[in-house]
């Protein structure tokens, strides 16, 4: 199908077809909407190339990642994100531009964008508390949409984020509720914003309870398998161990069972586990049917759909006013968690 073909089948003219699906602010969110769901069914996609010369836009999203940040390549969230936001890329004729920097240079690879004109706006990836990437990205006045958010900032901007702090007070609750009051947090990096959140929402459940929160239960760095053995292995050598864990991935997740398992003691029944981050496509909790792990689930897929959407939106209709879309997980009950055992 042409261009014209797909105007006929409309009733609009080809100019009209091709500002909507340009992004022209000029033609009504209706009919763009109307014409890019009818440009889906049809399974067309317009000429990249006539449309960069029509816009005067590169067609291309940027992602910086910095070195010390590698892990995020192999990380199965970062997978998924990337997978959810190529979907929207591909739909709308966008390329995706991704740049590994120093961390030195990060700074420096966002100005190089912003000056060589290679993308139309970027997406940030892993936002740090009080990031300084925002008050950057405001001044070289590059559209911008954050996976996350940045406790600590003033600046008003854009970002899809789940409810993390929300997450993690209904997680810890529904152990509190099975009689647990040794609740250890297996969490990730402290300097990351979603981390921050997560803590507050397991410290928030455990005050409103009475209960004190005791630092030694809390263990805070990389979310991997052997983050998850070790804690779980050595807390479960203590005199008073913890009786559940709740761990802010499913890799961490699986190590803490691992180590649950080498201290000879059943998972669900001896210590129960809550993680955080199971709908993933290359790494699953078990079945639908029958999930391994409770968990907080969210779709981190469809985060880096919402994200490469509203990006979009932002670029083709000019208006940079900020938007928030805060995505509420969901609790799945698994085979890892029951009653607080007796004494």
């Amino acid at each position: 199908m042409n261009l014209k073909t797909l105007a006929q089948e409309l009733g609009l003219s080809p100019t009209t077809v091709s500002r909507a699906l340009n992004g022209y602010p000029e033609v009504s969110e209706a009919t763009r909407r109307r014409v890019r769901e009818a440009a889906e069914a049809a399974n067309y996609h317009p000429n990249t190339q006539a449309k960069r010369l029509a816009t005067g836009r590169t067609m291309a999203i940027g992602h910086i990642i910095p070195i010390s940040d590698r892990h995020e390549i192999v990380n199965p969230v970062f997978a998924d994100f990337i997978a959810g936001a190529g979907e929207v890329y591909a739909q709308r004729g966008y390329d995706m531009v991704m740049t590994i920097v120093p961390d030195d240079s990060e700074a420096r690879a966002y100005a190089e964008l912003r000056s060589k004109g290679n993308v139309d706006g970027v997406l940030i990836h892993a936002p740090k508390v009080g990031d300084h990437r925002i008050e950057m990205l405001d001044a070289l006045g590059l559209p911008y949409v954050l996976h996350g958010r940045v406790s600590g900032s003033d600046s008003a901007f854009s970002w899809v984020d789940v409810n993390n702090k929300r997450a993690f007070e209904r997680a810890t609750n529904f152990l509190l509720d099975l009689g647990h009051r040794r609740i250890a947090l297996i969490n990730g990096i402290k300097e990351m914003d979603f981390a921050c959140r997560r803590r507050r929402g397991y410290e928030a459940a455990l005050r409103a309870r009475g209960l004190p929160v005791d630092p030694d239960l809390i263990v805070e760095g990389e979310m991997t398998e052997a983050q998850g053995h070790d804690a779980a292995r050595e807390m479960l050598q203590w005199p008073d161990p913890p009786t559940a864990f709740l761990t802010a991935s499913l890799l961490s997740a699986m190590g803490a069972r691992r180590g649950i398992e080498e201290a000879g003691l059943v998972m669900g029944r001896d210590v129960s586990i809550v993680t955080h981050d199971d709908e993933l496509g290359y790494l699953r909790n078990g079945t639908a049917e029958e999930p391994i792990f409770t968990a907080t689930r969210s779709s981190v897929r469809e985060a880096g759909r919402r994200c490469a959407a509203l990006l979009i939106e932002q670029i083709e209709s000019g208006d940079r006013r900020p938007r928030h879309e805060l995505m509420e997980a969901v609790l799945v009950l698994g085979q890892s968690t029951g009653p607080v055992p007796a004494q």
